[in-house]
């Protein structure tokens, strides 16, 4: 009897240990029954906050909450089973909070999970959380399908009344006469010590994973599903530093994940970068693009790595945009180890003309600056085109490289308006024009560069104002008709060596333009 007692209250003091900060979201008021619990769970969130901490647990069934307002020290954990679903009545995110949308810091709509200056905030378990978003969706097609001014709802009442003499720049205006800002799905703001961990996120109204103005953020083992609607990224930290994005998988209606950090005067205010980032072992299905930075990246974004990931039928791959006005520097980024397939425009995009056409203008603090960026290990199958890299004239993008790369593509590789870039090891085989056009660009090389299925009376290499070249270790394997056109009054310092032209018919053809002392061919 007497071991029995003891094995009895160790038990008992396990127990109790073990469930010692967990509380369960059934005994705390909330129900499984997708009956509204807002009150319920917040009410459990703040009891936790105030013995330090704790863990809000969800066992299997169906919740229907509205936005929560999370704590330093919480948990919240869904267990297998566990759907949490978010309300579509417009009126439970209330009242507005200070958010950012799109780069701009406004009061809106709160986030459906918000915290602001907290740390240690966590979502883990294997359970779903369901946005909702397609009354968010309906609202925005109303207002922008609308063919005469709509009367102003509550909600857009609101947003002017909270927003006097916010500032944006003209371009944006057609966004912000909206008025209507659809929350994020996660947003914490200015925090630290974040985990998203496992859970599945599907229809979200807006961006998905928003962290901004955060330290120390990890995201792993996600699923985030969106279908086909506005603006719903997957996965966007923004003026947050030391980021760890891994094993994901995600289908959304825009970009999978970006990285950004605010958006023209109001980003440059904030001058918070998004830096020491890394991405990696994650898959991308549908979206606008599998890993992009920008083009809200007007504090600056630095330090990333991108490895180990698939992209399936995003509409690109890598994409680095931004625009005059911006302002910001991108710089030392590192992609690697990547294979895509299916992909419905560019590959790989760096362009400094995202969403303006702009004119030339003197370098200041709007001038945006890409720089330091290096590819290698890239495998490209069924794309559309293999790349585009478009720099300004006053900042034309500095210090690329890429490296070991191979890519079927309709169209190839065009570079315009850049510096010291390098090509190594690189084969695109476009079925439509040249490998390589290149112009307005001066110090480059193209070692080991070319195409297996050259198209007869077409240029592997077309170079148009290109300064300061070197064009070396080629060996054309198949058959080729032409090796390089050249034209361009401003070409000069083109230099061929150490290239084998055994299998090339003509190897550089020359422009009328262009200067008879343009090219230097060296055994």
């Amino acid at each position: 009897m007497k071991n029995i007692l003891i094995i009895l209250c160790f038990i008992t003091f396990n127990a109790a240990f073990a469930n010692d900060g967990w509380l369960n979201i059934l005994n705390e008021g909330g129900n499984n029954k997708g009956i509204i619990c807002t009150d319920a769970i917040q009410k459990a969130i703040e009891k936790a906050s105030q013995k330090g901490g704790g863990t809000i647990f969800f066992p299997a069934g169906e919740y229907l909450t509205g936005a929560l307002k999370l704590k330093s020290n919480i948990t919240i954990y869904l267990d297998s089973g566990a759907l949490l679903k978010f309300s579509d009545n417009f009126d439970d995110y209330l009242p507005f909070v200070e958010m950012r949308y799109e780069g701009i810091v406004m009061q809106s709509f709160s986030p459906l999970f918000y915290a602001k200056d907290a740390e240690n905030i966590t979502i883990k378990g294997r359970g779903v959380i369901d946005g909702q978003g397609k009354a968010w969706w309906n609202e925005v097609y109303r207002i922008e399908t609308a063919k005469e001014p709509l009367p102003l709802t509550k909600y857009q009442k609101m947003w002017e009344e909270q927003n006097k003499g916010l500032f944006t720049e003209p371009y944006y205006k057609r966004t912000i006469d909206k008025k209507f800002f659809r929350p994020s799905f996660f947003q914490t703001y200015n925090c630290k010590n974040i985990l998203v961990e496992g859970v599945t996120f599907q229809n979200s109204p807006f961006w998905t994973i928003n962290p901004e103005f955060c330290d120390n953020v990890t995201i792993t083992g996600v699923t985030i599903f969106n279908p086909h609607s506005p603006n719903t990224d997957g996965i966007n930290p923004s003026s947050c530093k030391n980021v760890h994005i891994s094993n994901c998988h995600i289908s959304v209606g825009d970009d999978c994940i970006t990285i950004k950090s605010g958006r023209d005067r109001d980003g440059r205010k904030y001058a918070r970068a998004t830096e020491n980032v890394t991405i990696t072992n994650c898959t991308m299905l549908s979206g606008h693009g599998g890993v992009v930075i920008g083009s809200e990246m007007s504090g600056g974004i630095k330090k990333v790595t991108i490895s180990n990931c698939v992209f399936d039928g995003t509409d690109r791959g890598i994409r680095i945009k931004s625009a005059r006005g911006r302002g910001g520097v991108v710089e030392d980024i590192r992609v690697d180890n990547i294979v895509m397939k299916n992909i419905k425009e560019e590959a790989i995009v760096l362009s400094l003309f995202y969403d303006k056409d702009t004119k030339e203008e003197p370098v200041t603090e709007k001038t945006p600056i890409f720089r330091n960026i290096h590819m290698s290990n890239i495998t490209g199958s069924n794309v559309n085109k293999a790349a585009s890299i478009l720099g300004i004239k006053e900042m034309p993008i500095q210090n690329i490289t890429f490296s070991n790369i191979n890519m079927d593509a309709k169209e190839g590789f065009t570079v315009n308006t850049a510096t010291e870039v390098e090509f190594h090891d690189v084969k695109i085989n476009a079925s439509v024009g040249s490998s390589f056009k290149i112009s307005d660009s001066k110090n480059l090389i193209l070692d080991n560069t070319g195409s297996s299925t050259p198209i007869k009376g077409v240029p592997v290499i077309k170079l148009d104002n290109v300064s300061n070249m070197m064009i070396n270790n080629n060996f054309p394997f198949t058959a080729t008709d032409i090796f390089m056109e050249a034209d361009g009054k401003e070409t000069k310092g083109i230099y061929l060596k150490n290239n084998v032209f055994n299998n090339v018919n003509t190897i550089v053809k020359k422009g009328a333009a262009l200067d008879k002392k343009a090219i230097s061919e060296q055994p």
